[in-house]
């Protein structure tokens, strides 16, 4: 299966759900104020979220109303522009400019973040890098057994301590390591920390300040993972931990499990930066890099058989 029908494919559920209703809003080719109503409680129901709803339904409205658009077909197409501008027109690269790439993940229990520390480990070898792991969610249980069964698949390396270690001592070996190793990448796992709980959020900052210390000017990325099936409490989610760790990234896993695939929408939005992986299966191929022209098109593609003429783009 080729790239573009795995996220196609993965976001099928989200697709129905959006287009299923949108097919017969735009084909009635009447753009007035119940169209604009229609088309925010569509998009609210797909998890974009109320404030970015509102503002891309304004900027819509506008554009159409300027541009003298008449046709469906032109309509849809100023709207995917839109969600465009929001999502950033290229694919956003890791940072991989440093030797050793020192890479925290982060996330609370149960959206996938030591698989998809694996399922990364496991892209990265093979384009070639040499991959360290630090096992440091020393916290919850099958933690680090779990990581190092990730690391044996990818072929790479771990550093790991006992149950319970102090995770930022696990992570200042790692990078320690991996300098003295010539590593490329340096893959941090972390706990998987409550986002409510103070405490935890100042554990976080400990870690990028040791570090800070092991290698100055790192972390050169920070991953936040999120499971999409979670909805408009993935984004109270991240904009916790951007507060407490400046994010540079997002992993957005599960999203073929939902019908809110809009999320997406919404975190560009509001927090600004930028979904970098999106999982589109349980697989190792299925952790795919975000590509937000691609993600519009799967978005707004139906099959064949039940496209409308309005919506034939």
């Amino acid at each position: 299966m080729g790239l573009f029908n795995k996220i196609k494919e993965g976001l099928k559920k989200t697709r129905s759900g959006i287009m299923g209703r949108m097919e017969g809003l735009f084909a009635r080719n009447a753009f007035d104020d119940e169209f604009y109503l229609e088309l925010e409680e569509i998009l609210v129901a797909a998890d974009v979220g109320v404030a970015t709803t509102l503002d891309l339904v304004a900027a819509l409205r506008q554009k159409v109303r300027e541009e003298k658009v008449r046709e469906a077909g032109q309509v849809m197409e100023i709207l995917k522009g839109l969600l465009l501008d929001i999502l950033g027109r290229e694919r956003v690269a890791l940072n991989m400019a440093e030797k050793p790439a020192v890479i925290l993940v982060l996330g609370v229990n149960g959206v996938g973040k030591t698989t998809s520390i694996g399922k990364l480990a496991s892209r990265l070898k093979k384009e070639g890098k040499q991959v360290l792991l630090a096992a440091g969610d020393t916290f919850r249980a099958a933690a680090i057994e779990q990581l190092e069964i990730w690391a044996d698949r990818a072929g790479s390396e771990i550093i790991k301590h006992q149950h319970g270690a102090d995770p930022s001592a696990v992570i200042f070996d790692s990078i320690t390591a991996a300098l003295g190793r010539k590593r490329d990448v340096v893959l941090c796992d972390t706990a998987g920390r409550l986002h409510n709980k103070a405490n935890l959020m100042e554990e976080l900052k400990k870690i990028r300040r040791v570090v800070e210390k092991a290698l100055p000017g790192a972390p050169h990325e920070v991953l936040l993972v999120l499971d999409a099936t979670t909805g408009q409490n993935a984004l109270v989610q991240a904009k916790v931990f951007n507060e407490a760790a400046t994010l540079t990234g997002v992993i957005l896993t599960k999203l073929d499990g939902t019908a809110k695939g809009g999320i997406v929408i919404a975190i560009a939005k509001e927090l600004k930066v930028p979904v970098k992986f999106i999982g589109v299966g349980e697989g190792v191929e299925d952790l795919q890099p975000f590509d937000p022209a691609e993600y519009v098109d799967s978005l707004f593609s139906l099959p064949d058989e039940s496209r409308s003429e309005c919506c034939r783009l």
